[in-house]
């Protein structure tokens, strides 16, 4: 928590998911037809991709187009590798393409994009330095894709540490934070291929790290995307933006309001966090 009554700046925090990540472009859409102004984002796996478009200012409709090109047998490459048998290098010459060959900390939003370190276990989180490589980092899934190797360190799958990168918008000096989860659920989907095996085995995973991380949002928006599959959404694109858009625009009142609130807000966490002794009750009824 920042101790700032009056900062009222926003960060977005998208979280992993794979082809369920179609969903952000509802969330992002819903937050811009509000004229809700996002300070700072930070992104995971597939989170990561899509806050990269958002942040270096890519037009809706560009980032609208997602829903069509995150299609595994579209971004799935074979490596000979023995690290994986599974290249990023799709993922990474869709990001040229699109956006160019830019460093993060060139972006028109501040962003940040978040791996995992598979020797000891730390979660990286880079917010300078070239784009394109960290975003193949965030997404590389153990085991099934090569990881990469960046600054003399092994990088895979920013989800197994944070899924929902909501201690990523640290630095970035934001007093509101809203996180999506896109496995809000312990119902997992059928598992018809390896891929969504491991999937599975990861989400399971992850998922009690998770939620100690939506803990932390301001706003969490936790959407129920189990009957969608991880790999591939593009027939269902539509529905899935709509889902991420209905489920944000529900939050968005009390997200106006909270900015125009904010000191309250500040109080009450003030009270359950610095003073953790017995509140009398007629101030956790006031606060409640």
């Amino acid at each position: 928590m920042i101790l700032n009554p009056f900062n009222t700046k926003i960060g977005l925090a998208l979280g992993g998911g794979g082809a369920k990540g179609i969903a952000h472009i509802g969330v992002i859409r819903a937050l811009m037809d509000e004229d809700i102004k996002v300070a700072a984002v930070a992104g995971t796996s597939v989170g990561a991709i899509v806050s990269s478009y958002f942040a270096f200012g890519q037009a809706l409709e560009k980032i609208n187009d997602l829903g069509d090109r995150l299609k595994m047998k579209d971004v799935l490459r074979l490596s000979f590798s023995k690290r994986g048998f599974l290249s990023t290098d799709a993922i990474r010459k869709m990001i040229l393409k699109d956006i160019g060959e830019v460093n993060i900390e060139d972006a028109s939003i501040p962003l940040a994009i978040t791996a995992t370190d598979i020797h000891d276990g730390s979660a990286i989180v880079f917010r300078k330095g070239p784009l394109a490589p960290a975003v193949c980092a965030s997404i590389a899934v153990p085991g099934v894709f090569v990881p990469c190797e960046i600054n003399g360190r092994l990088l895979v799958d920013g989800g197994l540490t944070q899924n929902v990168p909501i201690d990523a918008l640290d630095d970035f000096n934001i007093g509101i934070k809203v996180a999506v989860n896109l496995n809000a659920v312990q119902d997992y989907p059928e598992a018809d291929s390896m891929i969504d095996i491991v999937g599975n085995a990861i989400d399971i995973a992850i998922d009690r790290r998770t939620q100690d991380q939506m803990e932390k949002a301001d706003l969490p928006i936790a959407l129920d995307l189990s009957r969608y599959s991880r790999l591939d959404n593009s027939k269902v694109k539509e529905e899935l933006i709509q889902i991420g858009y209905d489920e944000t625009r529900k939050h968005v009142r009390k997200l106006v309001w909270y900015r125009k609130a904010n000191l309250y807000f500040y109080l009450k966490k003030l009270i359950s966090e610095v003073i953790p002794l017995k509140v009398p009750r007629f101030l956790k009824r006031w606060f409640s």
